[in-house]
C-alpha cells in the first residue's frame, strides 16, 4: 500500500473512529429589567459556571466591552427595528457592522462569532412587517463583513420561531408555512454556502400552556403515556417532535442536513399554573441531559442541537406580559444573579453558582404604612404596578395569597425599589412607609433593587443583606432573617429606624447602637 494511500485509509479510520458531535450550552442574557446586574459581574458570573457561549439581542457597547478578553463566544444581534436601514443600505450594513463588531474583534476583544439578522422576524403575529427585509440584509451585512475581513469568522444567522414550519399531525409531515417556502429556501442556501445552522426556539411549555388538550407529561423528558407514533418513529416528548417537524420541513426544500441550533428553549418559574420552580427544574435538566447524553432525535439519530441557548440567564421584569405573566420569570436566575433553583448544565459544575459582588441599594423596604387606612390605595396600586413588575402577586405567583396589605407592602417596594429608594417614591400620600426590617414571607421576596450607579461595587454586605438566594458563605448568612451573627440587626432596631426616615428622609450609617440613641434620643426630645 502507497503512502497515500495509507495515510488516506487513516484519516477514514479516525472519522469513522471520532466521537459523537456534542453540542455546546450557553444562555440568551437579556436586559429588559430595571435592576441590571453590571455588565462585569454578569461575565464573572457566567464564567464561574463554566457557561461558554451567549447570545445577546442587540449590541450593548457596556455589556460588549465587559465581554473583552473573556473568552465566551458570543452571537450579536440586529434588533427588528434596524432591518429596514441595513437591507435598504449597504453603507448602512457597512456602518452597523464597524460599530457593533470590527471595533470590539481582535486580540484582546470579543469573539463575536454569529450576528443574528432579526429576532423572530417571521413570526406570525408581525404579519410579514419584517419578511421582505431579511435576505437584503444578511446580503449587505455579508459584503459588510467580507471588506472587514471577517467573513470566514463571524457567521449570519436568523433566530426563527418555530411558528414558521407546521405540520397536520406528524413531525415527518412537517412543512414551511406556505408564504415562507421561497424565502426559506434562500435563507437554508445562505446559511448552508456560509456554514451557518439554522436557528430555532422551541417552547414546549407554550404548547403546554395554550392547549387544554397537550399532553403535560410530553411537554418533558421522562417519557410519556401520550407518544406519537410516526411511521418507524415513536416521539415521547414535544421538543423531538418539534425538532423533526423542522428537519422534515428542510428536507422538503432540500437542505435535510444542515445543521441546527436551538436559539431560545427554557421553562418559567411562575406566571401560569404550569409554571413553577419544580416544573422548570424538571424540564431544563431534562433538556441537559439529552444534550450531554447526545443523543438526537429519531430523524437525527446521535446528532444533537449543534448549539442550545437556554432562556433566559435572567428574569426580566420589563418584558412585555401580553403573552401572560410568565414572560419576566424565564430566568435560571433572578434579576440579581441568585439561582432559583440546582441546575447541572454538564459543563462541570453540579449545580449553579451564584453572582458574587453585585452592587445591591440599602437594605430597606416600602411597606403600606400600618398607621393608615388603606380603603383608598387604590389609584396608588394601579400606579405602582402600572411602572414596577406586580406579577408575583397574580394567581401562580410567588406572592400569589399573601394577603391584601401585603399585597399593598410587595406593590409600594417593587415601584420603590424601580425608583433606585427615591424617599418621594414611598409617601403615596402617606400610605407608605420606609423599613429596614425584611418584610418577605415563605417564598414571597420583597427584592432589594441594584445600585446601576455603580459598574463593579458591592454592596456593604455583598450579598444583598439577607437576601442572599441560596447562598452559602457565612458573611451572607450574618444577614439572614433570624441569623444572630455579629451583624444582625433585631426586629426593634428596624422598628426604630423606619419611623425617623419617615420624618426626617434621614438615611443613618455608622454605629448600630450609636444610631439607636439618636433615635431615641430625638423621641424623648
Amino acid at each position: 500500500m502507497g503512502a497515500f494511500a495509507a495515510a488516506l485509509l487513516a484519516l477514514l479510520l479516525a472519522a469513522m473512529a471520532a466521537p459523537p458531535a456534542e453540542a455546546a450550552v450557553g444562555v440568551n442574557w437579556g436586559t429588559l429589567s430595571s435592576h441590571r446586574v453590571p455588565p462585569p459581574v454578569v461575565v464573572d458570573l457566567l464564567r464561574a459556571n463554566r457557561i461558554g457561549k451567549v447570545k445577546l439581542f442587540d449590541a450593548d457597547p457596556a455589556v460588549l466591552r465587559a465581554l473583552a478578553g473573556s473568552g465566551l463566544q458570543v452571537m450579536v444581534g440586529v434588533t427588528n427595528a434596524e432591518l429596514a436601514a441595513v437591507a435598504g443600505s449597504p453603507a448602512a450594513a457597512d456602518a452597523w457592522v464597524a460599530q457593533n463588531v470590527s471595533r470590539y474583534v481582535g486580540r484582546g476583544g470579543v469573539d463575536i462569532r454569529y450576528i443574528a439578522v432579526g429576532n423572530e422576524p417571521f413570526l406570525t403575529s408581525y404579519q410579514g412587517q419584517f419578511q421582505s427585509y431579511v435576505i437584503p440584509a444578511m446580503t449587505n451585512i455579508q459584503q459588510s463583513l467580507v471588506k472587514a475581513n471577517l467573513a470566514s469568522y463571524v457567521k449570519l444567522v436568523v433566530p426563527c420561531n418555530a411558528d414558521a414550519y407546521q405540520s397536520a399531525s406528524l413531525p415527518s409531515q412537517g412543512v414551511f408555512r406556505t408564504e415562507l417556502t421561497q424565502i426559506m429556501t434562500q435563507l437554508a442556501a445562505f446559511l448552508s454556502s456560509s456554514g451557518a445552522p439554522f436557528v430555532v426556539n422551541i417552547y414546549p411549555f407554550l404548547s403546554l400552556y395554550q392547549s387544554s388538550d397537550f399532553p403535560q407529561d410530553y411537554a418533558f423528558f421522562e417519557g410519556s403515556t401520550h407518544p406519537v407514533v410516526d411511521g418507524p418513529n415513536t416521539y415521547y416528548n414535544a421538543f423531538d417532535g418539534n425538532f423533526d417537524t423542522l428537519v422534515a420541513a428542510l428536507g422538503k426544500i432540500g437542505y435535510g442536513q444542515l445543521p441546527i441550533a436551538i436559539g431560545e428553549v427554557g421553562w418559567p418559574t411562575e406566571g401560569a399554573p404550569s409554571a413553577n420552580l419544580t416544573a422548570a427544574r424538571a424540564f431544563n435538566q431534562g433538556l441537559m441531559n439529552r444534550v450531554m447524553n447526545n443523543k438526537g432525535t429519531p430523524l437525527r439519530p446521535g446528532v444533537p442541537p449543534a448549539d442550545v441557548y437556554l432562556f433566559s440567564l435572567f428574569d426580566e421584569e420589563q418584558k412585555s406580559i401580553l403573552p401572560g405573566n410568565f414572560e419576566r420569570h424565564w430566568g435560571i436566575f433572578s434579576f440579581d444573579g441568585q439561582a432559583k433553583y440546582p441546575l447541572n448544565l454538564g459543563l462541570g459544575n453540579p449545580v449553579l453558582k451564584n453572582a458574587r459582588e453585585v452592587p445591591y441599594l440599602p437594605s430597606r423596604w416600602c411597606i403600606a404604612n400600618p398607621a393608615q387606612n388603606l380603603d383608598n390605595v387604590a389609584n396608588h396600586l394601579k400606579l405602582a404596578c402600572s411602572m414596577a413588575d406586580c406579577t408575583t402577586l397574580d394567581y401562580g405567583g410567588s406572592c400569589y395569597g399573601i394577603g391584601e396589605k401585603a399585597n399593598v407592602s410587595y406593590a409600594f417596594n417593587s415601584y420603590y425599589q424601580q425608583q433606585k429608594q427615591d424617599a418621594k417614591s414611598c409617601d403615596f400620600d402617606g400610605n407608605g412607609m420606609i423599613t429596614y426590617l425584611d418584610p418577605s414571607m415563605g417564598e414571597c421576596r420583597f427584592l432589594v433593587g441594584i445600585d446601576d450607579s455603580k459598574s463593579s461595587a458591592v454592596s456593604s454586605c455583598g450579598c444583598g443583606c439577607g437576601r442572599c438566594g441560596g447562598g452559602g458563605d457565612e458573611e451572607c448568612k450574618q444577614h439572614e432573617p433570624g441569623h444572630k451573627g455579629k451583624n444582625s440587626v433585631p426586629p426593634h432596631v428596624s422598628f426604630l429606624f423606619s419611623p425617623l426616615l419617615m420624618l426626617q428622609n434621614a438615611e443613618l450609617s455608622g454605629d448600630l447602637y450609636a444610631n439607636m440613641a439618636v433615635i431615641c434620643g430625638v423621641y424623648i426630645l
